[in-house]
């Protein structure tokens, strides 16, 4: 699927691992809970970035789309958990 034709009403690329960690990590499975770490880093030093998926959260579903292979390990997974985590925010599926 092209980003032209999803429907979505966001595409926050900002939210994303960085392209130094998505680099780093290459989706080399032994790198993935350093990975995990590093991205989650990431994401407490960017409450901005998130904090709209926070607030669309709490109003209903909110979907990721991912382009990785590996649906057990991916940064969408993190995300999700860690969304899950923040006290406030309802539970994000997937």
């Amino acid at each position: 699927m092209t980003k032209s034709a999803l429907a979505a009403d966001a595409w926050m690329k900002e939210v994303a691992p960085s392209p130094e960690l998505r680099t780093w990590y290459g989706h080399n499975l032994d790198r993935w809970e350093e990975f995990r770490r590093r991205y989650i880093e990431e994401l407490r030093a960017n409450p901005i970035a998130w904090a709209p998926l926070a607030k669309a959260a709490k109003r209903g579903t909110v979907t990721f789309v991912f382009a990785a292979r590996d649906v057990s390990h991916n940064s969408a997974l993190v995300l999700r958990d860690f969304l899950n985590q923040q006290g406030s925010v309802p539970r994000v599926g997937g």
